[in-house]
């Protein structure tokens, strides 16, 4: 059995998920317990089965010419939507190659549809 917390809302409800026995597809049916709504059951079977993070890192910025030793050299940058745990060494890899030429708005995408995931990854913050 192994015990997770909820994180989907405030109440973090603590979450007992057992596994059952392998079926025909190869994979055990999980018996969630303790969630005081719905959403609980689905986030433990998410969590068991395939977790995602968003990732946050930041990015480098292109050296400019004129520009005061104050000037941000880097940008912050998050995913728009969760990435696969197993991906995010790789996705991280990509973001610290990047250098990237301001001007950049928060919002900005920095890279679009990620090795074709769907993910998008945007700049968190603007620099001018």
């Amino acid at each position: 059995m192994r015990v997770l917390t909820c994180i989907i809302c405030p109440v973090g409800c603590s979450l007992n998920v057992e596994e059952g026995s392998p079926g025909f597809d190869g994979f055990a049916p999980l018996t969630v317990t303790g969630n005081n709504c719905p959403r609980g059951a689905v986030y433990a079977q998410e969590e068991i089965r395939a977790p995602k993070r968003v990732v946050t890192a930041t990015c480098a910025l292109e050296e400019r010419e004129g520009t005061s030793l104050y000037a941000p050299r880097r940008v912050p940058v998050k995913t728009l939507l969760p990435c696969p745990k197993e991906r995010i060494a790789d996705l991280l890899a990509d973001l610290y190659r990047l250098r990237l030429k301001p001007p950049i708005k928060s919002g900005d995408p920095v890279i679009a549809d990620w090795r074709e995931t769907g993910i998008t990854v945007a700049a968190t913050r603007t620099i001018g």
